[in-house]
């Protein structure tokens, strides 16, 4: 096996993790195998983007996003934003410090420091896709997902045996709507060959799979495929709920396509008559219209040769 050429990396740390033993640990061992590692700080609005700004200009390989998914998402709008085509940019890693690490966890990317820049430091860089939402005439972008719905609406009464079956989805598979918990939210949707109206408490527009923790509203996104993965979740009455309690048995795949409306897109637009927040990977987002277009390539980025979000290590979709 050839030995990895050493790398220059930049590694944009979220300020909360400054004082981390691990990190610094981490960062000492790649330096020790012969890579070179500068570390910024984010403090305040616009550090990533000039911290990015710099690595163009020093010839940096590689960014490496220190953070949860709002610092990579953070990262790869940075990059997003350039004029430079994906193949003449830095490319992206991560080393996850968030709280929840979805799009770590879904990609396969070890939460231990070390392993992480290991990861960035040897495993080849593979283009991948970007969301990109515009709302009232301002463009934002993200590498996780787009949720709305349930969000903080939903509380900790859901059964604890659920929880164990379902992870984070059973915070949507619940009779909690009954009780008034979860307000449902009307919208029209639009894409290719797809038109969709009524209430939603769960929406999940996906280039990764999870959000909040684990709740895996698109269980078979891929990051390269061009596509979005849209979820739709109605209130769960009538026929829905009725299917509910034969969905949960069936396990959590099975319970998700019972009661979800699912589609794969290149771009969705979403209109309600009265203003939505989407939460992209952290960041609220409010508006009564919403265009969401899958960016295919834009980002070159270091995950596992085995990562379940890439398109030659998934299986085909259905």
């Amino acid at each position: 096996m050839p030995i990895p050429t050493p790398r220059h990396l930049l590694l944009v740390l979220n300020g909360k993790a400054a004082g981390d033993d691990a990190v610094r640990s981490a960062v000492a061992a790649a330096r020790d195998a012969g890579n070179r590692v500068d570390v910024r700080v984010t403090w305040e609005a616009g550090d990533a983007e000039r911290y990015v700004a710099e690595a163009i200009a020093g010839g940096i390989q590689t960014v490496v996003a220190g953070g949860g998914d709002g610092t990579l998402s953070e990262v790869a709008t940075t990059l997003a934003h350039r004029a430079e085509a994906a193949a003449a940019l830095p490319t992206l890693a991560l080393l996850p410090l968030g709280t929840a690490n979805d799009f770590a966890t879904a990609a396969g990317i070890r939460d231990a420091p070390e392993a992480a820049l290991r990861l960035a430091c040897e495993a080849p860089a593979a283009p991948i896709d970007l969301l990109r939402l515009e709302a009232g005439g301002t463009l934002h972008w993200a590498a996780n997902l787009a949720t709305g719905g349930f969000g903080t609406e939903v509380t900790t009464e859901t059964h604890e045996g659920l929880k164990k079956l379902l992870g984070g989805l059973a915070y949507v598979l619940t009779g909690l709507s009954k009780l008034g918990r979860i307000e449902p939210q009307a919208a029209r949707l639009h894409g290719p060959g797809f038109d969709w109206e009524g209430d939603f408490i769960a929406l999940g527009i996906g280039n990764g799979r999870q959000a909040g923790g684990g709740q895996a509203l698109c269980p078979q996104a891929l990051v390269d495929d061009g596509l979005l993965d849209v979820t739709l979740v109605p209130p769960l009455d009538g026929e829905v709920l009725g299917t509910l309690g034969t969905a949960v048995a069936e396990g959590k795949d099975a319970a998700l396509e019972r009661v979800a409306v699912r589609r794969a897109l290149p771009w969705v637009e979403i209109a309600s008559d009265r203003p939505l927040t989407l939460n992209l990977d952290g960041e609220p987002v409010e508006a009564a219209r919403f265009r969401i277009d899958c960016v295919p390539g834009r980002v070159r980025m270091h995950l596992p040769a085995d990562c379940p979000l890439r398109t030659d290590a998934a299986t085909v979709r259905p």
